[in-house]
């Protein structure tokens, strides 16, 4: 077996700078989805008991459990004497959030031994049958989750953004009430997600398209290494009668 011995040549390579992309993209999927915090706002008033409008907040984030998200209106402040704590946003979404999330580290960390592999024992790598086949096999499925994943996260995203949207008055209880007036006030922006489910799909471009550079070191591309002994004068060929 070969030891570790540092070649940079690959990452000059399609397969090698391909898989750089993959690393770098994989992490902006994870963390601009992984790391959001966001908050909804409405205005409540009652008159004439309150005749201005009070803002009460919900603040939600990854991995989008908003049925935990309750309302909270401003530190000791009795809004039309409601307890706005008992009032969550709609919607539990941390199932398609997390997976995204949990596949992005997974495939980061892939890319990681990857690049090692690649970088490091770079002769064992191409000497190897199983080694490029393994990782041919690792790349197909990665296409596809990422796009599942991405998929589902871009479906998700839409339900968060009608459930913390100006939809949350007409499912709000205390806001069906004729005493109690309710405004939707703002959302944070969620630009930040719409960036995870672009590099979501960039991901899924790029490991699409580095399947051929992985499978033209396969041995369904190749001739198998061990026909070459033979062909170059391994074994004598057959003479005549």
């Amino acid at each position: 077996m070969s030891g570790f011995q540092i070649n940079l040549n690959p990452l000059k390579e399609p397969l090698g700078f391909i898989k750089v992309l993959e690393w770098i993209a994989s992490i902006f999927a994870f963390a601009t989805c992984g790391g959001f915090k966001g908050q909804t706002e409405i205005q409540v008033n009652c008159p004439p008991a309150i005749t201005e409008n009070k803002t009460v907040t919900a603040t939600f984030g990854y991995p989008f459990r908003l049925n935990e998200a309750s309302f909270q209106p401003p530190p000791g402040v009795n809004i039309c004497d409601v307890n706005w704590k008992d009032y969550v946003l709609i919607g539990d979404y941390s199932s398609s959030a997390q997976f995204y999330v949990t596949f992005a580290v997974f495939v980061f960390l892939y890319c990681i031994a990857a690049l090692l592999l690649y970088v490091g024992y770079t002769s064992l790598y191409l000497d190897s049958r199983k080694l490029p086949m393994i990782d041919f096999v690792v790349t197909l499925v990665a296409t596809f989750l990422w796009l599942v994943s991405t998929s589902a996260w871009a479906k998700a995203l839409t339900d968060i953004k009608i459930a913390t949207g100006h939809n949350i008055i007409d499912e709000l209880p205390p806001c069906k009430k004729k005493a109690v007036l309710c405004y939707f006030g703002s959302v944070t922006s969620m630009g930040s997600l719409n960036v995870s489910v672009i590099f979501g799909f960039l991901n899924m471009i790029l490991w699409g398209g580095n399947a051929w550079f992985v499978y033209k070191e396969t041995s369904l591309h190749s001739p198998s290494n061990t026909s070459a002994p033979h062909s170059q004068g391994g074994i004598p060929p057959p003479t005549g009668i």
